[in-house]
């Protein structure tokens, strides 16, 4: 009778932990920075956004569990390689240099970079141009190697956007470079702000994978493809892009 109730004991065991590592692999743990409005910002503590609702309607197409984790945004790539998270949204940029290190998603988004100045700057035509001033970037963010890579710029690294944008109220830089939406939210209610549209090279914005992951990289590649095509992504655009 004993070896009979430990043989049932064991058969119950392994059906628990079936059961549970089955569970335990629809959990993916996605890493984002909340310092970027429109796509992930808080709002009354919580991470909201459009990237959130993005990841909402593929979570609603392939059944994955999301767990959303807040750091500095440049340590969302490395968080991916060492494992402590699985995936990142963060409208973040699908750069050659970047895809060295990890696999992208198809593309969600496309956006630029743009220069706020305070106050209109006529004299102001390319990224050159910033030769000379005192510079605003997002620690990591693509603006962060546009202007890096040209002579005479002083760049000021920020972790986030809002402290940028208030350094350049207090005159303590001459401008910010950011991402097109991004800078368009930030600037809205403000009129001292102008936003130079100089010409820029259009950027793909997409999700971060480890290169080995191919199951989950296709999944959410294969809900993208849904969400687009029953007319989920546009209500998204709508909502957050008026």
């Amino acid at each position: 009778m004993k070896k009979f109730f430990k043989l049932m004991l064991m058969s119950l065991l392994s059906v628990v932990i079936s059961i549970s590592v089955f569970a335990k692999s629809n959990v993916v743990y996605v890493g984002t920075n909340a310092e970027f409005a429109p796509f992930e910002y808080l709002e009354k503590n919580k991470i909201v956004g459009f990237d959130i609702d993005l990841l909402d309607a593929i979570s609603k197409e392939t059944g994955l569990e999301f767990k959303i984790q807040d750091m500095a945004f440049d340590g969302l790539l490395p968080a991916l390689q060492t494992k402590k998270v699985d995936m990142v949204i963060a409208g973040m940029s699908a750069t050659p240099e970047r895809e060295k290190a990890v696999a992208f998603s198809k593309p969600y988004f496309k956006a630029k970079q743009v220069v706020i100045t305070k106050g209109e700057n006529k004299s102001l035509k390319s990224f050159k141009d910033l030769s000379g001033k005192k510079v605003g970037v997002m620690l990591g963010f693509t603006g962060d190697t546009v202007v890096s890579e040209i002579k005479g710029i002083k760049v000021e690294r920020f972790n986030a956007a809002y402290a940028a944008i208030l350094a350049l109220s207090q005159n303590k830089i001459d401008a910010v470079v950011l991402d097109s939406e991004p800078a368009k939210k930030y600037t809205a209610n403000n009129k001292q702000f102008v936003i130079a549209n100089i010409p820029a090279e259009e950027e793909d914005y997409a999700i971060a994978f480890r290169k080995n992951d191919k199951e989950l990289i296709n999944k959410v590649n294969a809900a993208l493809d849904k969400i687009k095509a029953n007319g989920e992504y546009d209500k998204l655009l709508k909502k957050y892009f008026k």
